[in-house]
């Protein structure tokens, strides 16, 4: 310990002899320790820690497993029957996202809500900061309703008031009793669940489609398995009891599977891809670092051979210098690792600033203690990995050519080494700038990918009628609905205007079994094919600028007291009816409860995203005013609405709003989007990645070019005298500049085959998140390549020029 004392204060005065190099090598190595510290703070929060629930591993998420989808809504008798035959859970409890109209508390006001079986905050360990969970009791129709409140609702509106609890409030013209007070550090977000302002129970949703065993309504479940059950036995456990349910009810769940997943993995299994690219990423940005400070250190040491060289000479041992050597590179390295905190301070904050607003678990990014030991680590690991080369250089020293040349001049054998290093920097650089050029070419071909729509100047928002309205008959809510058209269609700017239900491209989907008039209905609705369908009106295909390819589209006269009519698309065309017209066809649609004549054919859009994740294409539409009675008091309660406008649609909303709440101020207007954001928002995982992989791949660029230019600099330095004999010789100046550059050039070259031949294997991994583009593009590659390759001559185009400027006099005085 006493020698490791000695050596480090005699590192820290021979760094304080060298500002410039010192100065330099922790800025380096700041740039790619805090860059690697930032990133890994946010893997940490995302990926590596633990969901903030006890014993969350036990904590399991649910899902139908149907042949469209592996995470399939849960029909609501299913769940029941999960909940009751299951032998692998100690609890199940259900969920669905519902918005809830707020009245009779000063302004009326649209909050974000949840459906929840009792027990569903039992399931995940969460106790109420007041009051108690949902009764199991009121979970049933006819029970007494209650609600679970947040504590930022009940901070808003009931000042914190511990009488809270007792207390109701109105909800879509209900009154509910607060029964507890959820804790604001309570948060979850996964499909079809938000942290929210409310909790009602599941059970009161007297809806008659969600009784129905074959109706999932966007309903999912979380379990927790019981001590000592794994995931796999708890897989196998539901198999067998969806193989039991598909027995008992073959015509409802014979193709009903149960997809059973770690509820962390569903949470970050989109994302998980994106930033392991990423942290590659930027580990290559540290390699390029140290590798950067290792060519300075390497320079350095020809300046302290002979310090070296007498140390050994007097009898110091190998090891023991060379321990000085990696103690003065630790020092260093911690001294980066410092300044690099600071660094992912900033880096972090601006990684949340860029991060999209869904992004998984982003309120558990920190810089915790976990982050900084691995800041610590990467030090102490930069820190030998840099200094092993000058340290090695100096294991087996020639004494006597060392002390003879006065630290003069330059061993071949410490140029090639630092070539080699400069070549390995360039190398790294081109597989980082191929992967971002990669994603950049990926993220434009997909803004290049026509969604079947016209998303510029278009405005998606939401409404909800009065709670009179909708507890009011049937003829009293479609004459509401038509009200409210003629009131939106009539404000300056509106140029078409659709009310709509069911499915949104790359908002929102439903999907239903159907089968085709005249063929034989399937014996079994697992057996029946499924498709998209939308409830517009006319102006819909209009408002979305849809193109009608064939037939006719929905008018004014087809409606409630008209013969049912579709619209379908060309995949619907394609796939069922095949070399045939179906036109005149008609459709058999249980929801709808009669066949429905197809009358048009319009474009095949995009709904799942431009990239189109999931197989399931076919898509019909169906008029909004068609939309059987039963169902138009649970579309009142929300129903969406498109305009399209002349300029910025979101100029209109306050207009709309007025116009809207000015005849009825309890119609509320709420969660207004630009369709250019949705479609934007589409692409958030892949812009986000795109934009770090195009920041490190800059950084990385920015010092191999700094580092090649050193390497050349440093040996046009180190054969000043020789350059000097050449032009004594008669060489003339553009001999010296090639000379230079093809040095530059070779070891660039070098560089930049070593990188092609590694981006061929390492681009792979990427495969998951690129679209249209090859992980193996040979655009990109080239492109890139030729453009690292100009670059690099450029940078050594400087030094090349001072060489042509050597002066052979003062070059020879040397002798």
């Amino acid at each position: 310990m006493e020698e490791l004392w000695k050596d480090v204060r005699y590192g820290l005065r021979t760094l304080l002899g060298s500002p410039g190099f010192a100065l330099t090598a922790i800025a380096t190595l700041a740039l790619g320790i805090g860059a690697n510290t930032a990133l890994f703070s946010v893997i940490n929060g995302v990926l590596l820690q633990p969901l903030r629930f006890p014993q969350a591993n036990q904590l399991m998420a649910l899902y139908e497993d149907r042949a469209q989808f592996r995470y399939a809504s849960i029909s609501y008798p299913n769940f029941l029957d999960w909940q009751r035959d299951n032998q692998s859970f100690q609890s199940i409890a259900a969920f669905r996202p519902d918005d809830f109209s707020l009245t009779g508390m000063g302004q009326p006001e649209r909050l974000k809500g949840e459906m929840i079986s009792a027990g569903f905050f039992r399931t995940l360990g969460v106790q109420p900061v007041l009051g108690q969970d949902l009764d199991p009791g009121q979970d049933h129709i006819g029970g007494k309703p209650e609600v679970l409140i947040s504590e930022g609702l009940w901070r808003r509106k009931f000042s914190g008031s511990p009488s809270v609890l007792g207390s109701s409030m109105r909800l879509n013209g209900t009154a509910y009793t607060i029964v507890g007070v959820i804790p604001a550090t309570f948060n979850l977000t996964i499909q079809n669940f938000h942290t929210n302002d409310l909790y009602v129970p599941i059970g009161q949703w007297n809806y008659a489609l969600f009784r129905m065993r074959n109706a999932g309504l966007g309903m999912n479940a979380i379990g927790r398995l019981k001590p000592g059950v794994t995931v796999e036995r708890a897989r196998a456990n539901m198999r067998r009891v969806a193989q039991t349910l598909a027995e008992i009810h073959p015509e409802d769940d014979s193709k009903v599977g149960a997809t059973v997943v770690p509820l962390k993995e569903k949470i970050v299994g989109d994302v998980r891809p994106y930033l392991l690219v990423l942290f590659a990423a930027v580990f290559f940005v540290l390699l390029i670092a140290c590798v950067n400070v290792a060519n300075l250190s390497l320079a350095r040491s020809m300046g302290r051979s002979r310090e070296i060289a007498i140390r050994l000479a007097l009898g110091a041992r190998k090891f023991r210098v060379i321990r000085q050597l990696l103690t003065e590179s630790v020092l260093l390295s911690l001294c980066g690792g410092v300044l690099g905190l600071n660094v992912a301070a900033w880096g972090t904050s601006a990684a949340l600033a860029l991060v999209p607003a869904d992004f998984p678990r982003i309120g558990e990014i920190r810089l915790d203690a976990r982050v900084l030991m691995f800041t610590l680590a990467v030090s102490l690991l930069s820190g030998i990995l840099f200094g092993m080369a000058p340290a090695l250089k100096n294991l087996r020293p020639n004494l006597q050519d060392t002390l003879r040349e006065r630290g003069r001049g330059s061993s071949g054998a410490q140029n090639r080494a630092q070539r080699v290093f400069a070549a390995l920097e360039m190398a790294m650089a081109l597989v980082l700038l191929i992967a971002a050029g990669l994603m950049i070419r990926s993220l434009a071909e997909l803004w290049h990918v026509d969604p079947g729509f016209h998303p510029n100047n278009v405005m998606l928002f939401e409404t909800a009628l009065p709670p009179s309205i909708t507890k009011a008959p049937t003829e009293a809510i479609r004459a509401e609905f038509r009200h409210l058209h003629d009131q939106i269609a009539s404000v300056p700017g509106v140029s078409a205007v659709s009310l709509q239900s069911g499915g949104l491209p790359m908002y929102g989907d439903s999907d239903d079994p159907f089968w085709i008039a005249g063929q034989p209905k399937p014996r079994r609705e697992s057996d029946m094919p499924w498709a998209l369908w939308y409830e517009v009106e006319p102006d819909y295909f209009k408002v979305m600028g849809i193109a009608l390819k064939r037939g006719r589209l929905f008018t004014a006269q087809d409606d409630e007291n008209s013969p049912l009519v579709a619209v379908i698309d060309e995949s619907f065309a394609k796939q069922y009816f095949p070399h045939q017209d179906p036109i005149g066809r008609s459709i058999i649609d249980e929801f709808l409860g009669k066949p429905a004549e197809i009358v048009g054919i319009v474009g095949h859009v995009k709904q799942w995203g431009l990239d189109d994740k999931l197989s399931l294409h076919a898509q019909f539409y169906i008029p909004f005013s068609q939309i059987p009675d039963k169902y138009m008091a649970r579309v009142a309660e929300s129903a969406g609405v498109l305009i399209r406008s002349a300029g910025p649609p979101l100029a209109l909303s306050e207009p709309i709003k007025n116009t809207i709440t000015n005849t009825n101020r309890e119609e509320l207007v709420f969660d207004a989007h630009t369709y250019d954001e949705i479609v934007s928002r589409s692409l958030d995982a892949r812009s986000f990645s795109m934009t770090l992989l195009g920041v490190f791949a800059a950084v990385a660029l920015m010092l191999s070019i700094i580092g090649i230019y050193g390497v050349v600099s440093y040996i046009v330095g180190q054969r000043t005298h020789e350059i000097g004999i050449r032009m004594a010789l008669g060489a003339q100046r553009r001999d010296v500049m090639k000379l230079v550059v093809a040095q530059g050039a070779q070891t660039a070259l070098v560089g930049v085959g070593i990188g092609l031949a590694g981006a061929l294997g390492l681009t792979q991994l990427m495969s998951s998140v690129l679209y249209g583009v090859s992980a193996t593009d040979p655009l990109t590659f080239i492109g890139v390549a030729l453009a690292l390759t100009c670059v690099a001559l450029a940078a050594c185009y400087i030094p090349a020029r001072r060489a042509m400027r050597v002066d052979p006099v003062i070059a020879l005085r040397y002798e």
